[in-house]
């Protein structure tokens, strides 16, 4: 069944599958493009090797959705700031400046993710019509995190931050919203029929901060998916039992719980909305008896329960593709 169906009917007769990260540096075929293509930025900006990227795990295991090859850090990017990924350290960002923030354009913002969006287009194009295509942004607390290159040593940040800084906050979550809307609204344009937003830092919000730093700014961009007749799957990644908070607030279609959430918890408290993910990466790095009783817990705890099954966050570099596809086969056959 195709994924935005199985998200507006909420169907508990089969399990869709696909994978955060499903398009990256665990594939042979892709390491071979980017070995032949070192700047990231610059790959997520080519069209056709961005749209080749996005099928290769189609190709390759026949999955029920693509997700386009392309990063949430596209967004800083096209907002003026230099991103470059650091090998062994990760993304590094130029600093940030207000006044070029404020002022830049939605025009010129979108402008410059046109290559994005015509990977979308061509991806639309090979990819079965059966299949969904998945677009996504990063969260405005995710993105900020990165733009102003916040401490997040240890996973923890200082209380006082969220005091000191509301005000620099706010108006960085206001007209962040304005271009991720954008943003959202040409990946739907160009052929995106799901969207996923990604809050992977949530988990470092204090309790009492989340309703303004994580609930407010996702469920703005959950309203606008829903206006605009896509169905929307949040990801606040390590808010822990917070979750069913954050689906009483946000009410978007589809939850995709991490590694750290209990699925019987899970199971139990978040009602009316599709369940996605949960198992965590590094099974996949174990033998194949490990892998196949994880998901047997999952698929066993969500069995009559609008579930899709996915991982607790992306795909490792070191898994194993082999491994990958008989798990896949497992999920498959077992429903």
């Amino acid at each position: 069944m195709k994924l935005t169906n199985f998200l507006i009917n909420k169907n508990s007769s089969c399990v869709p599958i696909w994978f955060m990260r499903q398009a990256g540096r665990y594939l042979p075929e892709f390491r071979e493009i980017r070995s032949k293509n070192p700047d990231f930025i610059k790959l997520c900006l080519n069209s056709k090797l961005s749209a080749k990227t996005t099928m290769q795990p189609i190709n390759r295991f026949n999955l029920d959705a693509a997700i386009i090859f392309s990063d949430i850090l596209m967004t800083p990017y096209a907002l003026g700031q230099d991103v470059n990924f650091i090998k062994n350290k990760g993304p590094v960002l130029s600093n940030f400046n207000m006044d070029i923030f404020l002022n830049n354009k939605i025009e010129n913002f979108t402008n410059k993710l046109i290559p994005v969006y015509d990977a979308i287009k061509e991806t639309r194009t090979k990819l079965n019509k059966e299949k969904s295509l998945i677009s996504f942004v990063g969260s405005p607390w995710t993105l900020i995190i990165y733009m102003l290159k916040i401490n997040k040593e240890n996973n923890t940040l200082d209380k006082e931050i969220f005091s000191k800084k509301k005000a620099e906050f706010n108006l960085i979550f206001e007209k962040l919203n304005l271009f991720l809307c954008a943003h959202i609204k040409n990946q739907i344009n160009a052929g995106a029929d799901v969207v996923q937003i990604f809050d992977s830092w949530a988990g470092l919000i204090p309790k009492e901060y989340l309703y303004d730093y994580c609930y407010k700014p996702n469920k703005k961009l959950v309203d606008f998916c829903k206006n605009n007749k896509v169905s929307v799957i949040c990801f606040p990644k390590g808010i822990k039992d917070n979750y069913s908070h954050f689906l009483d607030v946000v009410k978007p279609d589809c939850l995709s719980i991490d590694y750290d959430i209990d699925p019987e918890w899970a199971r139990t408290n978040l009602s009316n909305v599709c369940i996605q993910g949960g198992m965590n990466p590094n099974v996949l790095l174990l033998n194949e008896k490990i892998i196949y009783n994880e998901a047997e817990k999952y698929l066993k705890i969500f069995n009559k329960y609008p579930y899709i099954f996915n991982l607790g966050h992306g795909l490792l570099p070191e898994t194993n593709p082999d491994k990958l596809e008989k798990l896949i086969r497992f999920v498959r056959e077992y429903n």
